[in-house]
């Protein structure tokens, strides 16, 4: 498959791009070179090469959730543009 003027423009429509007509041939010439790559790689020999899901099968080290007070409600409002007591206040954003 080649990447032609055509396929470019229906890719850009898709994007929400616009591309100016030098931009357009050098997308061209980007797009072939990259499925030039994928013809490379479908030539290798992947029988019985299990897919790779993860990087490593180490697992994850998550830390402990651990719930503390790292501020207080009257720091916080401190920054706040308009606040009542306990609470920021902000514009209604939903009719």
């Amino acid at each position: 498959m080649t990447i032609d003027e055509q396929t470019v423009d229906k890719i850009a429509h898709l994007a929400r791009l616009e591309l100016a007509p030098g931009e357009k041939q050098e997308m061209i010439k980007d797009m072939n070179k990259i499925l030039g790559f994928m013809d490379k790689l479908n030539e290798v020999d992947t029988t019985g090469v299990e897919p790779l899901v993860y990087m490593t099968a180490e697992p994850n080290m998550l830390r402990e959730d651990v719930v503390k007070q790292e501020i207080t409600t009257e720091e916080a409002l401190l920054n706040a543009p308009d606040h009542d007591k306990s609470h920021f206040l902000v514009a209604k954003v939903i009719k």
